[in-house]
């Protein structure tokens, strides 16, 4: 009976194993490489070391035993217990491992994705080995991913309205309001905030206008949930419609944009670093937190 379990019976229980799955002592020969009679002797060894058969081998074939069929579903739950356990004693290791799915919301500042960049940066002079995906999507999307546990952490403006996430301040990215060249309000030398209201506004619906934004739309005809789309429709000149100042800076500086009011009606826009309150974060994942926050505090 088998009372201990040594490196020895490991070594007859990854033996079997093989033979199982290729079908039979002769078949396991090459997988093995060692012979059949070896094999057969292995498969006596183990079988005395159990006190039962564990398959019948002869003239009709190879075929299990229903004691060996379920000597083969523990050894599997066995061996997988062990692929676990080495997982874990690596973890308890100086040494970072695993993955980090990031998401990124979308048409950053070139100057956030630097200092993301200068994050990574960090993250990887340390000793690790772990692999990073990012995605790049809309806030609503990111926090979907995030509540569906595809994502450990997300960059983006959220809703906020999310209890199972933990919204931490990482940015602020300022919004003004724009117009296009051709729009009636482009060329005038003054313009009064009672005189927005006539003119068609794009709604970007993952906003969230509140009653802290300096303008709120009267009325809309373009509707958009990308920056690029609400670009687009501003640089028509049949819209006006707010827009983060560094997508705006290019096309102003050529004259094809004109921010109005911008001391009245600019605002900041709050970027967080949302997460999963409910998931235990990995040490690799507080690593990266924490490279990210040193990243974006430096001046």
């Amino acid at each position: 009976m088998l009372n201990q379990l040594r490196d020895l019976d490991l070594q007859l229980l990854r033996l079997f194993v093989t033979v199982v799955e290729s079908g039979g002592f002769s078949a396991a020969q090459g997988e093995l490489g060692i012979g059949q009679s070896t094999i057969s002797t292995q498969m006596a060894k183990l079988e005395t070391r159990l006190g039962f058969r564990l398959c019948e081998r002869g003239k009709a074939g190879f075929r299990l035993t229903p004691k060996g069929e379920q000597v083969l579903q523990a050894t599997h739950k066995l061996f997988a217990a062990i692929e676990a356990f080495k997982g874990e004693a690596q973890g308890m290791a100086d040494k970072l491992l695993g993955e980090l799915r990031i998401g990124l919301s979308e048409a950053l500042d070139a100057r956030v994705l630097e200092r993301f960049g200068a994050a990574i940066g960090r993250f990887r002079q340390r000793h690790q080995a772990v692999q990073i995906e990012l995605l790049s999507a809309m806030p609503a999307e990111l926090e979907r991913r995030l509540l569906q546990d595809q994502l450990h952490l997300a960059i983006g403006y959220f809703s906020g309205n999310q209890t199972a996430l933990d919204y931490q301040p990482l940015f602020r990215e300022e919004q003004l309001l724009y117009c296009g060249q051709g729009h009636p309000l482009f060329a005038q030398a003054r313009i009064s905030r009672a005189e927005l209201d006539a003119h068609d506004c794009v709604l970007h619906p993952y906003r969230f206008i509140s009653v802290a934004e300096p303008y709120q739309a009267g009325s809309s005809s373009a509707r958009s949930e990308q920056v690029e789309g609400c670009l687009a429709f501003i640089l028509s000149g049949a819209h006006i419609g707010y827009l983060p100042r560094h997508i705006a800076a290019p096309w102003e500086a050529r004259g094809q944009l004109r921010a109005l009011l911008p001391e009245q009606l600019g605002f900041g826009v709050q970027f967080h670093l949302g997460s999963h309150r409910g998931r235990q974060p990995s040490e690799a994942q507080l690593a990266f937190v924490e490279d990210l926050r040193a990243a974006f505090a430096e001046t």
